[in-house]
Order: structure tokens, then sequence, then C-alpha cells
């Protein structure tokens, strides 16, 4: 294969269907997403055999655990895929939306029009029900999307992409409004973020290595985050019941997610009466737990944490423990160490709340709740894109808005200016 003129193929392709997509009506696009939906579910069956196929390779590979973990489509995720997918199709169509519309002493009227990005290039690694959120995301916001998943998910890629083309197929639209990349060829890639004539957006979504590359290279503006070392802060005034139950939540709901908790930050006036109930429950899980020196007072089981844990993404159960002395040290260290996607506090003080709010420098920070909720679907998005630690454009999880730009629009009646 020609891996330059296959990409520049795709790349007018989905330039055109962008242009077609950009007109389509709300209930087009609500269709093919509802034809979506229900081709997932009863297709499953051969969506898990297909998956299988990766599985089988990634083992042969030596993939770990959270890598596979990434890569599996059961019942459930499948269910969760559809799931999505009807949650964007009841969800507001924000193109076409005016907003801001305001005389001006000239007697024009100026606002802001909601439109699409126009074609997004998703590059992404193991998980494949990315393809699927991509996919239903780019539809309902009016753009095209370009998706490079990775070679580990070739299977299970290819199959989600055959029910997507159903769906896209029943409601009268062009096949080129979701394309996946057939070919592993790592050059694929390289041609993508150089295709600025084509793509107006790049969203990758892997490990820190692959974003890094893709911000590097992109000659197109990328929505990304690099890391996710989300933190927990246990407060003197907390509820020590609700502190183990999202403490323990954040931490291992899922292990190889961005939003799982990777350090537990606790003031030094409750550590003796909440560390040892989290070890246990912790050490039932198998989670390793490494201290700090305070924190290996209490809980003289842990390994010693250094320097490079406070800023280390885990994604597997090992996690982090520091005692501070109170929530200013505590947001210091977030703020410091963090990667600015998401934190939690856990407190019965409604002053310190708010304080953590304002002060804590992430795309979403909580109060009272597991960082796990840090997604699309928890945030009623119906699925993500991403979730973005920058601050221009998108931040925090990326749904149907973040997908949109605007543009300023004039309304007159024969008025010339003078």
């Amino acid at each position: 294969m020609d891996v330059t003129n296959y990409m520049q193929g795709i790349g007018q392709q989905a330039k055109q269907a962008a242009q077609i997509l950009a007109n389509t009506e709300t209930s087009t696009k609500n269709t093919a997403l509802l034809k979506i939906a229900e081709v997932l579910l009863e297709r499953a069956d051969w969506l898990k055999g297909e998956n299988a196929k990766d599985l089988e390779a990634g083992r042969a590979k030596g993939l770990d655990e959270a890598m596979l973990d990434r890569l599996t489509l059961s019942d459930k995720t499948i269910t969760g895929m559809a799931e999505g997918v009807r949650q964007v199709a009841t969800l507001t169509d924000p193109i076409g939306t005016i907003t801001d519309l305001n005389y001006r002493p000239s007697g024009i009227q100026v606002g802001r029009m909601r439109v699409p990005l126009g074609v997004v290039g998703i590059i992404y690694e193991s998980r494949p029900n990315v393809t699927v959120d991509a996919a239903a995301l780019c539809l309902k916001s009016g753009n095209a999307t370009i998706l490079r998943g990775g070679s580990e998910a070739i299977h299970s890629n290819q199959a989600i992409a055959a029910c997507v083309r159903e769906g896209l197929e029943a409601a009268g639209l062009p096949a080129a409004c979701v394309q996946v990349v057939e070919t592993t060829d790592r050059a694929a890639v390289g041609e993508l973020l150089r295709m600025s004539q084509y793509v107006d957006v790049i969203v990758p979504r892997g490990g820190k290595g692959l974003i890094e590359r893709v911000s590097a290279e992109s000659r197109i503006p990328v929505i990304k985050h690099l890391d996710g070392i989300c933190h927990v802060y246990i407060d003197g005034q907390a509820d020590i019941g609700k502190a183990i139950k999202v403490a323990v939540n954040a931490k291992t709901h899922r292990y190889g997610v961005c939003n799982a908790m990777e350090t537990l930050l606790v003031a030094e006036s409750i550590a003796a009466e909440v560390l040892p109930p989290l070890a246990e429950e912790y050490t039932a899980k198998g989670v390793e737990l490494r201290g700090c020196d305070k924190t290996r007072e209490i809980l003289p089981a842990c390994v010693p944490a250094t320097e490079e844990d406070w800023s280390t993404e885990y994604l597997a159960p090992i996690l982090s423990i520091r005692i501070v002395a109170d929530m200013e040290t505590a947001i210091t260290h977030i703020n410091t160490y963090g990667s600015h996607h998401t934190d939690a506090i856990i407190t019965e003080n409604y002053t310190r709340a708010r304080a953590f709010l304002r002060e804590v420098d992430s795309s979403s920070v909580m109060v009272n709740a597991s960082t796990r909720f840090a997604d699309g679907f928890e945030y009623g998005f119906g699925a993500e894109i991403g979730i973005s630690t920058d601050k221009i454009h998108a931040r925090g999880p990326v749904g149907l808005e973040g997908l949109t730009t605007q543009k300023f629009i004039v309304l007159g009646d024969g008025h010339i200016r003078v």
C-alpha cells in the first residue's frame, strides 16, 4: 500500500463528507446514531469474536493486564457503547445555535452561531470503544472523522466501523463521514498529522509517548492530555465513612484509566484515624501502597515513596500516599505534581470545599465524589472524544460543544457603514 496516497484519499473524502454533514438535519443524524446502537447490540457476539482475535494477539505480544483491560469488549462494554450512542442522539444538537444576538448603534444585529470544526482526526491506542464514541460525537456535531486506532485493536476497530457504516447507510449519509484507517503502518500517523489541507483538529488518546509525538509533529491544532495524575485529598473535617468509600472507589474501580486516583493526600489531623481502615481495604484488593515517612509511621508495611512517585501515573494497583499539614499544602502538592486532569476533596467544611474548587488548577475538581466520575458519559455528554487538560478551546471531557466552534453572524436590512 502507498500510505501517502491512501491517506490523501481518506482526507479528500472526509473533507467532502464534512461539507454534507455540516448541513445535515438533526433528525437524519439521530437516525444514523440510533441505527448504530441497534447494530452494535445485534452483533455483540460477532464483535466479541473479532475482539478475541486482538486479545489473543495481545497476550502473545506480552501486553500487560492494564492494556488488555482497555482492549477488551465485553457484553457490558458493548451495552455501554450502545447506550452512549443513544444518549448522544437525545442530546440537543448544538449546530446552528445562535447566541449573544444584540443590536449595535448602527442598527445591525451581531451574534454568534455554533458550527462544526470540520474534519476531526483521532489517533488512539488500545481502546476500541473510542471508535464508536468518537464516531457518535463527531456525527452529531456535524464533523467528519478519520480514526486511526492502534494495531493491537485492528480487528475490533474494523468490526465496529462496519456497524457504524451500516448506521450511516440507513440514514442516507456517506460512509466517508466516519473512516477508520485500515492500515497498521505507523507511517499513516505521520501522514495524518501533516494533512492540514483536509483535517481541522487532531485528538490523540493513548499513552504519554503517543501524545508527546502527536504534539511535537502535528501541523494541525491538537486537543490533548498527557497524564492522568489524579488526587483525592481527605481533609481534617472529612466524614470518615465518605472518605473511605470515595478513596477506595477512586483507586480500585478500574486501574488502567486516566481518571483513577494515583496519589492520596491526607490531613495530618485525621491520618491516624482514616489510614488504617483504608489500608485494610486496599490490601484486600491487592493494591501496593507507597507512603511518605509520616505515612509509614502509621502504616509500616508501606513501601517508601520516592519523589518520582508523586508525578507518576501508575495505571496499575499502586497508590502513593502523603500526609500533609493542611488543605493549603495539599493544593500546593496537587498544583505542583498533578497533571491538571481531575482532583477531589473529601470534607464537610463548605468554606474549604469552595476554596479547593477555586484554587486547584485542574480540568475537573470535585467535592465528596470519586475522580472516576470525570467522564463524558457521567457528565451527561453521552460519550467523550477525550479529556483535555489544555486551557484553550476545550477543557475536561470533550463532548459535542467541544467539537464545535463559533462564527460571528451579522443581520442587517440594507445597512451600510458610514
